[in-house]
């Protein structure tokens, strides 16, 4: 089994953590790992695209050795798939079977393992909820080596926990997922300009039949043109031969300087994005990867944000709180000058039973910021705006988020300790993100 120290970081690259990172390559090297130092604390981490400190530990296991299983059956849809995988490669196999996944996040470069973790959800949450929705069992090794099935019928307390639960409760092995049925690979799409926030929000609920459906906004506009954007929908097309075709795409070749980062240049990055969506706007055909993960055609675009990284900063309101506290929000970010390249907005469905999950019925928006001292003030008045409007922030995407902000905004978190106290005792699945949210460390 490999075994090196190493400098770990998550894909906002902020915080940084020197690691002893494990790479074991199956699951008995893995179980003889935990049970051969049984006082260490650690965390799974899959692809590490997580944007902050939740797969960030002083020891780390690599969960990419977990790829022993692969069974589809063709005639249901039915996946039963180890952990290591990630999404792109389950379509590459799936969709030339006329089959897809049922949720899939912004990246097709997240592994199974992680989708589980942080029950992702996408552009089609408002229709089918989040990923774990779609998973019928799971196959978690606990923290003393003991392997053990989950599911909504079989240990359902556990799967409740553990779907959502960033890797808290134990390292999922494999999952059985129920894939969904298409007839073509590609996506039928439409581009609608919005003039303002107000018109994207209309565009959202009056296409809420569509089955995917997601906005940009340039969160740098200001007065009547506060919110302004382009509202995207898709559908899988009905003809033509299901096959996965892979872009390679164009790459960052180093990490850009931060000072070319400033309110100027992402105005008029924003700015020329708006104009150029609007007179591109109308329908089209495309790819599966180009509609549902554009940035993976950009390597490494992480890095465009400069040395110091970037923090993610997504939340969701309820429906009734959604207009007012995203305007309330979109209007102190412009105030202080601290714009976004991506700004995404999206319809969310209800929330599911796990005690975790991010997604509620309303709307979730999504923000990248530099990484600056100037910057941390801001998000606290922002986490203020969020839990005055009944809001909560995605663990997967955070970074700095204190205590009480994730206590309010998670009111299953004691259930959640319950049960964690009962399959990990000793709390030896920990992560830098759930020492400082409470939810290990000082709450054991």
């Amino acid at each position: 089994m490999k075994r090196n120290r190493t400098l770990l970081h998550g894909w906002g690259r902020y915080p940084r953590l020197h690691a002893r990172l494990s790479a074991p390559a199956n699951v008995e090297e893995l179980r003889s790992l935990l049970r051969g130092d049984p006082a260490a604390s650690r965390i799974v981490r899959g692809s590490g695209l997580s944007y902050g400190d939740s797969s960030l530990a002083a020891d780390v296991i690599g969960g990419g050795g977990l790829r022993q299983t692969w069974e589809l059956d063709e005639e249901t849809g039915l996946l039963r798939v180890s952990a290591g995988f990630n999404l792109r490669e389950i379509l590459g196999e799936i969709v030339a079977k006329g089959w897809f996944l049922p949720v899939l996040p912004g990246t097709s470069l997240a592994s199974l393992g992680g989708a589980v973790a942080a029950d992702v959800h996408g552009k089609n949450h408002h229709r089918d909820g989040s990923f774990c929705e779609h998973v019928g069992e799971l196959r978690l090794m606990l923290a003393s080596g003991e392997t053990v099935t989950c599911s909504p019928d079989e240990r359902p307390e556990l799967f409740r926990a553990s779907c959502g639960g960033m890797g808290l409760t134990g390292i999922v092995l494999e999952a059985e997922l129920q894939l969904a049925r298409i007839a073509g690979a590609s996506m039928l799409s439409a581009s609608l300009p919005a003039a303002n926030l107000g018109q994207c929000f209309d565009l959202l609920e009056e296409h809420e039949g569509a089955q995917y459906s997601v906005a940009w906004l340039d969160c740098l506009a200001r007065s009547a043109a506060m919110g302004r954007g382009t509202v995207f929908l898709a559908e899988h097309a009905t003809d033509g031969r299901p096959h996965h075709r892979r872009r390679n795409g164009m790459g960052v070749p180093f990490t850009m300087p931060g000072i070319l980062l400033n309110r100027h240049s992402l105005a008029g990055f924003n700015s020329i994005y708006f104009h150029w969506q609007r007179l591109r706007a109308g329908n089209k055909r495309q790819g599966h990867d180009a509609f549902f993960f554009p940035l993976d055609g950009i390597r490494n675009w992480n890095l465009l944000y400069g040395r110091e990284g970037f923090l993610q900063y997504q939340f969701v309101l309820p429906d009734a709180a959604a207009r007012e506290g995203i305007r309330s929000v979109l209007e102190r970010v412009s105030d202080a000058g601290k714009g976004s390249f991506l700004s995404v907005l999206k319809k969310m469905g209800p929330a599911n039973g796990n005690l975790l999950s991010f997604p509620m019925s309303g709307y979730t928006l999504a923000l990248d910021f530099k990484r600056e001292a100037s910057l941390f003030p801001l998000l606290d008045e922002l986490d203020a705006l969020v839990l005055d409007h009944g809001g909560r922030i995605y663990l997967a995407k955070d970074a700095r988020m204190s205590e009480t902000v994730f206590k309010k905004g998670y009111p299953e978190w004691e259930r959640f300790l319950e049960i964690k106290r009962q399959v990990d005792p000793e709390f030896r699945f920990r992560s830098a993100q759930s020492d400082r949210i409470g939810l290990t460390g000082a709450a054991r």
